[in-house]
Formats: structure tokens, C-alpha cells, sequence
């Protein structure tokens, strides 16, 4: 569970992010969750988007996609959401405690 203090951290480090992957009509299917696995693998944090056409809300994507990655949710906002995961091999963000 992150804190207040850390989410504003990796907030402001996804700030200057692109968006890496994109939600569309298809919606959350298995190659989609592998992506983000492997995503959150290497990079531990990631900023995706929902497209119009998705069938659920950014929040709902966020929140299934989470789950099934093992990873959390720092932000939804609007189409955009921030997904973060600890690396426990190759850490590469260090959490303020």
C-alpha cells in the first residue's frame, strides 16, 4: 500500500511520461495484461491511456488491470493512468518512506 507521500512521487516521476500503452475497443484481454506485466517488469512505472472506444472507464481498467499484474494504481486521471509496480530484482525507483 503506498502512502500519500509516495504517490506524490511517483506522480511527479510520471509526469513527464508518455503513455506506453493504450486501451482501445478490444478492452483488457491477455496479451494487454502480459504487456503491462512485462511493462512493469522493466520499468516498474507506467502511464497508460484508455481510448474512447474502451468498453470500461479508465478507473475500472486501471483498478482490473492492477489486480491482475499485481501492481498498483497511483493515479487516474481523466484517460490516463499511472500503474506501479516494485521490482524486487532490479529495483530502479526508491520509495520515500
Amino acid at each position: 500500500m503506498l502512502t500519500s507521500k509516495q504517490r506524490a512521487q511517483l506522480k511527479s516521476l510520471a509526469n513527464d511520461m508518455d503513455a506506453i500503452l493504450q486501451v482501445g475497443k478490444g478492452g483488457i484481454n491477455d496479451a494487454l495484461i502480459k504487456q503491462v506485466d512485462d511493462a512493469l517488469t522493466a520499468r516498474e512505472l507506467i502511464k497508460m491511456s484508455a481510448l474512447e472506444t474502451a468498453p470500461q472507464s479508465a478507473k475500472e481498467t486501471a483498478a482490473e488491470l492492477a489486480a491482475a499484474t499485481n501492481a498498483e494504481v497511483v493515479m487516474v486521471i481523466g484517460r490516463k493512468m499511472i500503474l506501479y509496480r516494485k521490482n524486487p530484482k532490479n529495483q530502479k525507483i526508491f520509495l520515500k518512506r
